[in-house]
């Protein structure tokens, strides 16, 4: 692609867009940027890059400023079937992704993890695993940093440890990692792949690539990803919980690779065979990338999780508060219920994803769960699951911060409040972290309202002693 000779429109400035306006401006390219946001942190974004040379397109000027465009570069928040990508297509032009941008660009290994769920914290135990072993790596893609923003850091000696979207796999061709990694395919986002068929489609592009001289990663336990091996080229290395498998695989209690014991399962840090299935995964591409077994062990050992996946923020009162933003669909918080110890208040709900919610309810009647608050956008859909699979202890309460003071006063000393919303959190937020920090602030609030009752009570019964 030579860059300096084409003109990109970047539709959408998310942190993926302004990386790839910025990786584009580098190497000489005409850019333009539109989002129908204009105001906020959009707006300031936007003018920090019209002073590096970004032409910024408003709405009304949009139709027209697009056909002066060669190349139009989506933000992964905005689907291919958009009016502006449909429009390009139609006019013969390129429709692209900035993982796509990045992948074009670099020059060094790439191990790539999709799935359902675990991606996030499975990329951060394969960049953790490498950087032990004084690997240059990067954990980039749809964590922490875009592709394109690492290009140069990474060089040709350096690993990207890149986690990849469905929605970035939409608009992703040229990506060839030497190891890929599907940890599983559960439903998700429907809204916006309308089906389990295409949504299967696109978590297998991540293979189609693939060569003879690459490796695929597959879950073993999973039907779909299973089938996944009969449509690469790529070498198969499995991972399973179940079966002694040509890869990694639990053994009399203890984390196995090709017959030899690594650790006992009960030593890592993370509960929830759910993580014990990431990291056989981790264990698999950090094997394959040639680091050695003391290495992997020690760094799973120590691995402490990821922000806003069952991470333990605090107590108050005697109630735990789990925050577990990141369980954004059913499978997620399934998974969530079935994995934290003792009892549960759960808070659910959020911006709904087109799927069912009766599996949450199975799985929420035979665990600690004793209550569900109910909130957010989809509150009656799932209030209407709870009640077709019987399960009635449940408060519906619409805003999120009014949710969370209900389900504390709910819960009982030595409970948990666990929030796993099974949602999408664009109805509130604009994202599951900037949800998960107000959870923290409310643990925060609610604290500091509790200390100034009691300060009131102490002045209270000191001015009645007096």
């Amino acid at each position: 692609m030579l860059y300096s000779r084409q003109t990109f429109l970047v539709a959408g400035l998310s942190r993926s867009g302004i990386a790839a306006s910025e990786f584009l401006l580098s190497r000489g390219a005409r850019v333009y940027c539109f989002d129908d946001v204009e105001e906020g942190s959009v707006a300031a974004s936007a003018e920090a890059l019209r002073a590096r040379g970004c032409v910024i397109v408003h709405k009304a000027e949009l139709e027209e400023r697009a056909k002066e465009c060669d190349v139009l570069v989506l933000s992964p928040g905005i689907p291919v079937d958009h009016p502006l990508s449909v429009s390009f297509r139609h006019a013969g032009k390129r429709v692209i992704g900035e993982s796509e941008l990045g992948a074009l660009a670099l020059r060094c290994p790439v191990v790539a993890v999709t799935g359902t769920n675990g991606k996030t914290t499975t990329v951060t135990m394969i960049d953790g695993i490498f950087r032990a072993a004084g690997m240059k790596s990067v954990a980039c893609g749809n964590i922490g940093r875009p592709v394109t923003s690492c290009v140069s850091e990474l060089g040709e000696d350096g690993v990207a440890v890149a986690e990849i979207s469905s929605f970035q796999l939409e608009t992703l061709s040229s990506l060839r990692p030497h190891v890929a990694v599907v940890l599983n395919v559960t439903e998700d986002h429907l809204n916006r792949h309308y089906n389990m068929e295409n949504y299967i489609y696109l978590k297998s592009r991540i293979l189609k690539n693939s060569t003879e001289s690459e490796y695929a990663v597959l879950n073993y336990d999973d039907p779909v990803v299973r089938g996944f091996a009969a449509k690469t080229k790529a070498k198969t290395v499995w991972f399973s919980l179940r079966e002694p498998v040509e890869g990694g695989y639990l053994s009399e209690g203890c984390f196995c690779y090709l017959g030899e014991k690594l650790f006992p399962v009960s030593e890592l840090p993370l509960d929830g065979e759910h993580n014990a299935a990431n990291a056989l995964a981790a264990v698999c591409a950090a094997k394959i990338m040639g680091v050695g077994t003391e290495t992997i062990v020690s760094a799973l050992k120590t691995f402490r999780g990821v922000a806003h996946r069952l991470q333990r923020i605090g107590e108050l009162g005697g109630v735990t508060f789990i925050d577990d933003s990141k369980a954004t669909n059913v499978d997620s918080a399934v998974k969530a219920v079935k994995s934290v110890k003792g009892e549960s208040v759960l808070l659910v709900g959020g911006k709904d994803k087109g799927y069912s919610y009766e599996p949450l309810f199975d799985a929420v009647k035979t665990s600690g769960v004793v209550h569900c608050v109910i909130y957010g956008e989809n509150a009656f859909r799932i209030l209407n699951a709870a009640l077709k699979k019987g399960y009635t202890s449940v408060t519906l309460c619409r805003p999120f911060d009014v949710a969370v003071r209900v389900a504390f006063l709910t819960a009982r000393p030595g409970q948990n409040l666990l929030l796993s919303p099974a949602s999408a959190s664009f109805d509130a937020f604009r994202n599951y972290e900037e949800r998960g920090e107000r959870f923290k602030e409310l643990l925060a609030l609610l604290s500091a309202e509790g200390s100034a009752r009691a300060g009131d009570a102490k002045a209270r019964e000191d001015e009645a002693a007096e």
